[in-house]
């Protein structure tokens, strides 16, 4: 046994050391690996034949091919991880804005009402339809009807509420 071999064994606790930190290493180096799987799989500039050569690449010589997946496109990998990461958050914010109103098209009385008026003021709909329309919206039955706008008649159609 050589004097550094001696050392290591002879403290108990930098035996521990030094075997915490090949196991950390050895942790590491297959996060590496995984990353860089992923990121093979996540490119979609990449084409189906440079993906599996990449993939062979990296499974067969793995420490080279690894080395050379960061040498050769490792700027691109973190663009594609903050791509996937606005994505999701994006996707996220979309979630919480439509669960927050209790549905995507869900619109308020009053945003029913203004749209209403600013379709009378154009003169698409006649003041008698106005009039019936305010009265759904305002009875609840025109808002969150799924299509989130009023339930509107057609021009010169006769709702069935017979007024």
């Amino acid at each position: 046994m050589s004097a550094q071999t001696y050392l290591a064994y002879d403290y108990p606790l930098l035996s521990a050391f030094w075997t915490m930190l090949v196991f950390f290493l050895w942790i590491m180096w297959f996060v590496l690996l995984f990353r860089v799987i992923v990121d093979i799989f996540r490119d979609d500039g990449m084409n189906g034949w440079a993906k599996a050569g990449w993939t062979l690449f990296v499974i067969v010589l793995p420490f080279l091919g690894v080395l050379v997946y960061l040498i050769a496109r490792g700027r691109g990998m973190g663009k594609r991880e903050m791509e996937q990461a606005r994505a999701q958050q994006a996707a996220f914010d979309s979630y919480v804005r439509e669960t927050a109103l209790g549905g995507a098209d869900r619109r308020s009385s009053a945003d029913e009402l203004a749209k209403l008026s600013e379709m009378r003021s154009r003169g698409d709909i006649s003041e008698d339809e106005f009039r019936r329309a305010k009265e759904l919206v305002l009875s609840g039955t025109g808002t969150g009807s799924g299509s989130g706008t009023a339930q509107q008649p057609a021009r010169g159609v006769p709702t069935s509420s017979g007024r």
